[in-house]
Order: structure tokens, then C-alpha cells, then sequence
């Protein structure tokens, strides 16, 4: 009879547990403890991912169903996409990438260096040219794009995107501000070694403090990445339709096609990709140089 109640138990025991071996009681109970702990972050992710689902539906919807109230596709079609990129899609990501790439790399070529002069240099005058970053961070491009304009047009540059990506190489003074913030929470006993081994200021700034403050130059590079991605004033100002970027292009793409919400959303879809991509692989470093960036004086 012991026996026979022993295997009934292990029998219940086997059923009550789930496919790891756990009981199901425990698996249902954690399970609710990850669902409430997490509660919020699953409604703001949802409400993240609503406007872009929407897009992504709506984008593969024929015309007639765009204008209607139906949230799902009744037929796929693939072929909006196509459609888009036969017209001056391609040439006005080309242009997005030009802009976008080029400055990107301009601004860490010429911001690095004078972030690790201001954060790490001892000099009359440091302080001063320290409040001028700051100031300029805070001056409006409004105001001084009318006799930038005149200068750019002296130089027959008017019409181009070069007149937004050349003026990167002598600096941008957000990506200097917050590169000297993070550049001042570095101890001085790493460059001190690197001098005491032979090395000068620019191979210490290069080989010492630049791989230690990773995180902050990804940071500035998709802050810089991401504006000029999504510049509008700037294009709109300067540039002629053979070098629009994805910004301008996508706005007159919509007043061509103020109908077809399809179509535009299909552009839409393709223009915002790139940039969602380029944040999910450095997210990381991103968030990491993002808040170890210090506010020090």
C-alpha cells in the first residue's frame, strides 16, 4: 500500500511540474513577477512600436485601403517599396550618407583634439575658451545663416551639401562639450605613465585616452550621425535638388504623392531604417558614454 501511494505522488509530483522539471506554480508565479516588474517598460515599448507598426502596415496596403479605416492589409504588396526606390530615393539616400558620414567623421577629427586640450592642458585662457564653446552651443544657426550664406556664395559652394560638412572640420561645440566632460573624469595617472614611457602628447591622446573613452566618442558620433540624417533647415537652405537629402526629399515626395499615403509611408519606412539599425548596434556604447558623461568643471 506504500508503495502504491509513493508512485501515486511522484506520478502527481511529475505532472505538476512544467518542461525544465519546475513546478508550474512557481513558472506562472515568475512569470508575473517579470510581467510586473517590467509592466512599464512593455507599455512604453508598445507605444514605441505602435507608430512604426502602423507605418509598416499601411505601407504595404493598396491605395484604396490606405483611405479607408481597415488597420490590416487585405492583400501585400511588396511592390510599393520597389516602386519607391525607382524614383530619387537612391539619390537622395546617397546624399543623406554623404552628408551623414562625412560629417560625422569631420566633427571627431576636429572635436577630439581640442576636447583633450580643454580637459587635459593647463594654459592662460582655458577657462575663456571653454564659456566660447559653451556659447556657441547656445547661439541660434538663424542668426548667423544669412552672412554664411554670403561667404559660401563667394565661394561658389552655394547649391552643394558641402557648405553644412565642411564647416565640421573646425569643430562642433556639443560634440566638444561633452567630449571634455567625459575626457575630465579620466585619472591624469594613465598619461602621466605613457609620458614617464616615452610617449608625447598626441600618441598619449591616441593611444591612451582615446581607447579608454570609447563611449563618449560613439556617443558624439551618433548624436552628429543622427542630426545630419534628419537636418532639413540646413538642406533647405543651401542645396539645390541634385543634392537633396533624405530629409528634403522625403518632404517633396509627400506633397507629390499627398494621396497615395502607401507610397509615402513606404519612403518613410525607408528613410527612418537606416537610423534604427545604426542605433540598435551601438546602442551600448551609446547609453554608456551618454551617462558616464560627468557634469565636472
Amino acid at each position: 500500500m506504500s508503495l502504491l501511494t509513493a508512485d501515486r505522488r511522484a506520478a502527481g509530483a511529475g505532472r505538476a511540474k512544467g518542461p525544465a522539471g519546475r513546478p508550474r506554480a512557481a513558472t506562472g508565479r515568475r512569470a508575473l513577477i517579470w510581467f510586473g516588474t517590467h509592466a512599464v517598460a512593455i507599455a512604453l515599448a508598445i507605444m514605441f512600436m505602435a507608430p512604426l507598426l502602423f507605418m509598416f502596415l499601411t505601407a504595404v496596403m493598396s491605395d484604396e485601403q490606405t483611405l479607408s479605416g481597415d488597420l490590416w492589409p487585405t492583400s501585400w504588396h511588396w511592390g510599393n517599396f520597389a516602386e519607391v526606390l525607382s524614383g530619387d530615393m537612391l539619390r537622395w539616400l546617397g546624399n543623406s550618407l554623404l552628408y551623414a558620414v562625412l560629417g560625422t567623421v569631420f566633427m571627431l577629427v576636429s572635436s577630439v583634439p581640442v576636447a583633450y586640450a580643454l580637459a587635459r592642458f593647463r594654459f592662460r585662457g582655458r577657462k575663456v575658451a571653454f564659456v566660447l564653446v559653451i556659447t556657441a552651443m547656445m547661439l541660434p544657426p538663424q542668426i548667423t545663416v544669412v552672412p554664411l550664406y554670403i561667404v559660401w556664395a563667394r565661394f561658389e559652394l552655394t547649391g552643394t551639401l558641402w557648405p553644412l560638412i565642411l564647416p565640421l572640420l573646425f569643430g562642433d561645440a556639443f560634440s566638444i562639450f561633452l567630449l571634455r566632460q567625459f575626457l575630465v573624469t579620466i585619472p591624469r595617472d594613465y598619461a602621466d605613465a605613457a609620458r614617464v614611457d616615452g610617449c608625447g602628447e598626441f600618441t598619449t591622446m591616441v593611444r591612451v585616452i582615446l581607447p579608454m573613452a570609447r563611449p563618449a566618442l560613439a556617443a558624439v558620433a551618433l548624436f552628429q550621425f543622427f542630426f545630419c540624417w534628419n537636418d532639413y533647415y540646413g538642406p533647405l537652405v543651401y542645396a539645390k535638388p541634385d543634392s537633396w537629402p533624405l530629409a528634403v526629399g522625403i518632404a517633396t515626395f509627400r506633397a507629390a504623392h499627398n494621396v497615395e499615403w502607401n507610397l509615402t509611408m513606404a519612403a518613410t519606412l525607408l528613410t527612418v531604417l537606416p537610423v534604427i539599425i545604426v542605433f540598435l548596434l551601438a546602442q551600448r556604447a551609446f547609453v554608456r558614454g551618454v551617462t558616464l558623461t560627468g557634469v565636472k568643471g
